[in-house]
């Protein structure tokens, strides 16, 4: 069976923990997110594997913490192929990530927790 695209154990824990603010959590991340893979677009364009690297591990933290693990564990793969220097893995990648990250977005909209 495949990893569920978000952990509801987390969202449930941040849902009691945030109460009347989870919304907002919610939308903090998304817009944040546009600009974390806005970053990781423009370091690759540039072939900036270190701009590349920083971006991948500043957004598989924040997608962990929201309890995205697949996007996480994307990132996270993004990240060695950037340390790596491996940018035609990190061009599929990026579109790996960028597929899952609508899918989270889709998930999190409201209505959904």
């Amino acid at each position: 069976m495949s990893e569920p695209h978000l952990d509801d154990a987390v969202l449930s824990n941040l849902l009691s923990i945030m109460e009347d603010e989870y919304p907002l959590l919610v939308e903090t991340f998304l817009s944040d997110s546009e600009e974390r893979l806005r970053s990781i677009r423009a370091a690759f364009a540039e072939s900036d594997g270190i701009a590349l690297r920083h971006a991948a591990h500043s957004f598989k933290g924040s997608c962990g913490n929201m309890g995205a693990s697949v996007l996480s564990g994307l990132c996270k793969q993004l990240e060695e192929c950037a340390r790596q220097g491996d940018l035609a893995s990190a061009q599929t990648l990026i579109g790996r990530v960028e597929h899952e990250f609508a899918i989270v977005r889709t998930l999190l909209l409201p209505g959904r927790a």
